[in-house]
């Protein structure tokens, strides 16, 4: 009887596929990744398993086409990782599984890693060549002086003394190098503060166990420093480290950082920022390296001896995917250390509410960080400019615009930010009030002025489905060729700060300006002093060290203070206190100001006292008291059509096959915020219960249904534990 496969394939399918495995394939073991045809078309699988039987009958199963073996098998780990995302955020396994691979990956096209290396083992250490065998010997005594790469091998014409080395079990293909014998392992490490050694004596006996363990230290008080010292400690016991964090932005700082410490050490990075190829090649290194650093995609990354998980910047809405499978990055870090009973650590000056909210609870040990790790630094003063009182110009105003002049004077460094990129977010006809819409979505097109003597016009954007149009002659609507730009945008304030400050070097930061390679040259540049003025928007508010960055500017940040998002005000002073905290690292002080029209809200109290645990309990209280996360548990359902009335119609007809359940609450179909994105309208319906379990068993229950309503719209989705409404 021919041998039947159990087959996850990336299709919106809630099933697995039976295959037929032919006889000349041999065995093909779970987690194999496999090529089949599928309708029309072929696709590439992952192997859960034989199968005793099949519903479908013998004669009518598909033939695998073959085994892809030039990729290894996921491993066992990662078939239960993905087992337990499609459980929890009800998504289909094989697109979960499929997902974890780097694009080149999920190609059937054969795959050829770059040049690996030839190391020696542990039997070739103290192995001796027979005396004939001349140029093994040579070859052998070379590897236990370093690692050879193919390629030198290739131009030595040595690949048959290695592939007798190979098989005789004394040398080994690598893909990442070893460091040559002698380096060091690790290098000297700075002396600990009192905070951090306290820390320690917690962190330290914990490892080898699972926890979750939330280190809330103020911005500068040394939590890298913390992750560095239990990364060491882990690797001292042959184990790995997988270091999360929000941006592709911070991955050259921090992985130059972990290299100069743990320079004898092997180190992988893993980000959507790296070409297909070297993307797909640092997922097949993982395996061999020491500590990979990446973004959230790499929680999926294969790590059999994986020691320690740190998640950097915890509270940062990017650890959470916002469209196909919609999970985050640190609760499933959280899981895959349970899974492995290995400890995962959280770092944040501003924890999420969730996560605080478990630490105050002891579901997680909070460690507090109270003080700058250099005892010169201080937290920066905290002052508020009212623009009820003092006028704007240009979006700045004059107490601003001397400080900036005063820090530029002093040769120090100043940051301004503004969380809007272009040159203005929209342009405005002042004879009839017409302001640039987008034909596509609920949202207006940018303005974004080309560069200075480029032959490029100017253009109009959508930030959200990607329209761009050249800029109208006239109004559209009256005809008047008078045309303003409304408001300011990151690259009309660098134009207003260079003429403002003529003499300043100013380098502006933002999605339009940087790639990833070109942060390790922004750092040497800032570090080497030749930038003055960074502007810039929320890449630059976290984790970058510049120590003579003295001045932090903000401006127009207002709009969350009365926005409907209950996590507005949450996320606001996440970001105040991130970008403040750039500011008076080192032994110079540092000082913050902020434009608002508002100075007297709460949340500016607190954010001058520096006091994230007083805002933190009094947002709990707000939440407890009006039953929103952390207290009760929520998931959205999505629907897109080409009609808002489909869209909510079809929403309407979930709700009517919603399960009765007592602890659940399904309330009424609404548009969503941003009602029309790319031509199709959203609509959202919300589930809420105060019980995990109770509202996953109701999902459960429910999701089936979904599909079987007609008539169907153009995508629906489900969002557990939603970030953005």
């Amino acid at each position: 009887m021919p041998s039947i496969l159990q087959v996850a394939l990336d299709t919106p399918l809630h099933r697995l596929f039976d295959y037929r495995l032919p006889d000349g394939l041999g065995a093909v073991p779970p987690g194999t990744l496999i090529e089949v045809p599928f309708g029309r078309t072929r696709q590439v699988g992952v192997v859960l398993g034989p199968q005793a039987g099949s519903t479908v009958q013998t004669d009518k199963l598909r033939d695998v086409i073959r085994v892809l073996a030039d990729r290894p098998a996921l491993s066992p780990e990662i078939l239960r990782l993905a087992q337990f995302c499609a459980d929890y955020y009800h998504y289909p396994l094989g697109a979960i599984l499929l997902a974890t691979l780097p694009p080149r990956l999920k190609n059937a096209t054969p795959f050829v890693a770059g040049t690996p290396w030839l190391v020696v083992t542990e039997a070739g250490k103290a192995a001796e060549p027979a005396a004939r065998a001349r140029a093994q010997h040579a070859l052998l005594d070379a590897l236990r002086t370093a690692p050879q790469s193919r390629s030198v091998l290739r131009a030595q014409k040595q690949g048959r003394h290695a592939a007798a080395l190979v098989a005789t079990g004394w040398a080994a293909w690598s893909r990442v190098p070893p460091p040559a014998a002698g380096a060091p392992r690790t290098a000297e490490s700075p002396p600990a503060t009192a905070g951090q050694q306290a820390a320690l004596e917690t962190l330290l006996p914990a490892l080898g166990q699972f926890g979750v363990h939330l280190i809330h230290g103020v911005t500068g008080s040394g939590k890298t420093e913390l992750y560095l010292r239990l990364i060491d400690a882990v690797l001292a016991r042959e184990k790995q480290a997988l270091v999360l964090i929000p941006e592709i932005a911070l991955t050259p700082q921090l992985e130059q950082h972990f290299r100069r410490r743990f320079p004898g050490r092997r180190f992988a990075t893993l980000h959507s920022g790296l070409a297909e190829k070297e993307r797909a090649e640092n997922w097949l290194a993982a395996p061999d390296c020491d500590v990979l650093l990446g973004t959230r995609l790499s929680v999926f990354a294969p790590l059999p001896r994986l020691g320690l998980i740190v998640v950097d910047e915890e509270h940062d809405a990017s650890f959470k995917q916002q469209d196909s499978l919609r999970y985050s990055a640190r609760d499933v870090a959280i899981a895959r250390a349970k899974q492995r009973g290995v400890p995962v650590v959280l770092g944040s000056a501003t924890p999420a509410l969730e996560s605080y909210a478990q630490a105050t609870t002891g579901r997680y040990r909070l460690i507090e960080l109270k003080q700058r790790a250099i005892s010169q630094a201080r937290l920066p003063a905290i002052e508020l400019i009212d623009l009820k009182h003092i006028p704007l110009d240009n979006g700045l105003t004059r107490p601003a615009v001397q400080a900036l002049t005063e820090t530029l004077g002093r040769g120090e460094q100043s940051l301004v930010f503004l969380n809007r990129r272009g040159y203005a977010p929209a342009l405005y006809c002042p004879s009839c009030a017409w302001v640039s819409p987008c034909p596509r979505c609920s949202a207006r097109l940018v303005l974004h002025r080309a560069k200075p003597h480029s032959n490029q016009p100017h253009r109009l954007k959508c930030h959200h489905c990607g329209f761009e149009t050249r800029i109208p002659p006239a109004c559209p609507s009256c005809g008047n060729p008078d045309l303003k730009a409304l408001g300011q945008g990151t690259q009309r304030l660098e134009e207003t700060l260079a003429a403002l400050l003529p003499a300043a070097r100013i380098r502006r930061i933002d999605r339009d300006t940087m790639r990833p390679r070109a942060w390790a040259e922004l750092g040497a540049a800032v570090h080497g002093g030749e930038i003055d003025i960074l502007v810039g928007t929320q890449m630059l508010a976290k984790g970058h060290d510049f120590p003579n960055m003295t001045l932090a500017l903000i401006l127009d940040t207002d709009g969350a203070l009365y926005s409907p998002d209950f996590r507005a005000t949450e996320r606001l002073f996440a970001q105040l206190m991130q970008v403040a905290g750039r500011a008076g690292r080192a032994d110079k002080p540092g000082r913050v100001l902020i434009q608002t029209a508002f100075p007297d809200h709460p949340l500016f109290r607190y954010l001058q006292r520096h006091d994230f645990a007083g805002y933190a309990r009094a947002l709990l209280a707000e939440r407890k008291q009006l039953d929103l996360p952390p207290f009760t548990r929520q998931i959205l359902l999505r629907a897109e059509a080409p009609t808002m009335a489909a869209a909510l119609s079809y929403l309407q007809r979930a709700a009517a096959l919603a399960p009765d359940t007592a602890d659940v609450s399904v309330f009424s179909a609404t548009p969503a915020p941003m009602a029309r994105v790319a031509n199709l309208e959203r609509a959202q319906l919300l589930i809420q219960s105060a019980s995990r379990r109770a509202l996953q068993a109701f999902v459960r229950d429910w999701r089936p249904q979904l599909d079987s309503i007609k008539p169907r719209v153009a995508r629906w989705s489900l969002d557990v534990d939603p970030l953005v409404f």
